[in-house]
């Protein structure tokens, strides 16, 4: 039983709740009378409830996210009726911007509005103390970090067993995207570095070996990201694995020597590429040198190990279908190992609602409000590309079909063509783009390739062979059957050193 509850849903069971770690090594004198509890999305909100209700908490801190405010809602109204003079507090995005009329908000006591680590704490002394605040609607400074405890030693055994464990060395952003909450969070503000790395080497020895850094821009600071990437050649091992979130345009030399330095496999670069489209980067407030991008990203390919996962964006004002094709076409020519093709989202708070009326944006209005249309986009066409952003992901980024799937467009000018008529294809006979076996989706794979696109069978059916075994299968699927092809071991000592890597960075990903 604890005084204090600190809780939330996680997306999934191996995410681990970042901010409640954060808020908990924050609580000062309040630490001992408080407790954390995590929950997967997949879970019951009434055994949620019960277990919250089990701690007979008299505060209840909840952290309300895009994935999780739906659940959440529910369970703030349960708690509210069994236990009325429960204080529920709420905090995180979902409820950082946007507070008049929100259900949730409602039904709250106190929300706390942007970073809380301080704010909920005192919060907690006040109502302890019984002088609770007058105001609902708590603004919390951003604090510094020299303010802050860090909570890397709340990761538990099982944590590190088990999670995704998150770390960072800098907090905000100092770009303005207009479809993105980090334009709300100036200035940047650093960790000590010192302290910072003394963390780092504590995770490090209780055998952390996979670092997911949640910086918005790792390499804006060139001498703390040099330090880092430095802290971390130094202690090398096999299965160490790093992810950063980079700006795309921006690798200097100091940092390329230093990368070229990790073994294939420990680097994951996420570079949110977003557009091309220089007027539409405009329009978004975006700045991006794609010159500078295009070198960086043949520099990683050619020259490095590093794993590179690039995100594309559907539905921006002004991007017609034709922009986004055209510059999807430009990304794999760039050869990251992953695109993720995302459905623009119309986050809590950000200005991208200014462009609503200009360009008849439409939004769904439940979470996580993906655009249904704009002026360029009709419906159709953007649950057209919202499947093959699916399909992409089932086929491309799985790691199943790391060969296979450059013979999709191996006759065509264009990937985003052929893949758009894969996916239509692939609708048309499913009608549905989840839940597909893997080995029925090679299948269909080997028609389209064959019927459609008239590829020879042997060739496919060997790529395909290739890409099923990759993964450690050595059953043969039925339309296998009639070829002849290697044994699997002889099948995956076929391919490339190349392929091989791809499907080995795209398994290890957290």
């Amino acid at each position: 039983m604890a005084d204090i509850v600190l809780a939330t849903f996680n997306a999934r069971y191996w995410h681990s709740a970042f901010g409640l770690r954060y808020l908990l090594a924050n609580m000062g004198d309040l630490r001992a009378q408080t407790t954390t509890l995590e929950f997967g999305l997949s879970e019951n909100t009434t055994d949620v409830l019960t277990k919250l209700l089990d701690q007979n908490p008299m505060i209840v801190g909840l952290g309300v996210y895009i994935w999780n405010v739906e659940p959440t809602t529910k369970l703030v109204a349960d708690l509210k009726r069994l236990r009325p003079d429960m204080t529920v507090v709420l905090g995180g995005p979902e409820v950082s911007y946007e507070t008049d009329g929100e259900r949730i908000v409602e039904l709250a006591d106190y929300v706390i509005t942007g970073e809380g680590d301080l704010a909920f704490p005192e919060l907690c002394r006040q109502f302890l103390a019984r002088t609770p605040p007058v105001e609902k609607i708590i603004h919390a400074p951003p604090p510094q970090f020299e303010q802050l405890e860090l909570p890397y030693d709340l990761y538990t055994e099982e944590d590190i067993r088990n999670r995704v464990i998150y770390v960072e060395a800098s907090r905000g952003c100092p770009f303005t995207c207009e479809f993105c909450l980090s334009a709300l969070e100036i200035p940047v503000r650093q960790a000590d570095l010192e302290t910072f790395l003394a963390a780092m080497q504590s995770l490090f020895d209780r055998g952390v070996r996979q670092f997911k850094f949640v910086d918005r821009t790792f390499n804006l600071n060139l001498r703390v990201s040099q330090a880092i990437l430095n802290f971390f050649l130094e202690r090398y091992e096999p299965g160490l694995f790093l992810h950063f979130e980079m700006i795309p345009d921006r690798l200097p030399d100091s940092l390329r020597e230093l990368i070229m330095q990790f073994a294939p496999g420990v680097l994951q670069f996420e570079i949110g590429v977003q557009t091309f489209n220089e007027d539409v980067g405009m329009l978004i407030s975006r700045q991006q040198d794609n010159k500078k991008l295009v070198e960086n990203f043949r520099f990683l390919h050619d020259e490095t190990g590093v794993h590179i996962h690039a995100d594309l964006i559907v539905g921006l004002p002004g991007e017609p279908t034709e922009s986004f094709g055209a510059g999807f076409d430009k990304l794999v020519r760039l050869a990251p190992q992953e695109i993720q093709v995302g459905i623009l989202k119309r986050l809590r708070g950000t200005p991208i609602t200014r462009h609503d009326a200009e360009w008849e944006m439409v939004y769904s209005a439940a979470p996580p409000y993906e655009i249904l249309s704009n002026r360029l986009i009709d419906f159709a066409t953007m649950h057209r590309l919202r499947r093959f952003a699916r399909y992409w992901d089932l086929i491309a980024n799985s790691g199943n079909f790391v060969e296979s799937r450059d013979l999709i467009w191996q006759q065509s000018g264009s990937p985003f063509e052929s893949f758009l008529a894969l996916s239509d294809w692939l609708f048309e006979r499913e009608q549905r783009a989840h839940g597909i076996p893997l080995a029925k989706l090679a299948h269909r794979l080997f028609e389209f390739l064959t019927e459609t696109c008239s590829l020879d069978s042997e060739s496919v059916a060997l790529s395909l062979w290739r890409d099923y075994v990759r993964g450690g299968r050595r059953d043969r699927p039925p339309f296998l059957r009639e070829f002849d092809l290697p044994q699997p071991d002889d099948a995956i000592n076929s391919a490339s050193s190349a392929q091989r890597r791809q499907a080995l960075h795209t398994k290890s990903q957290p």
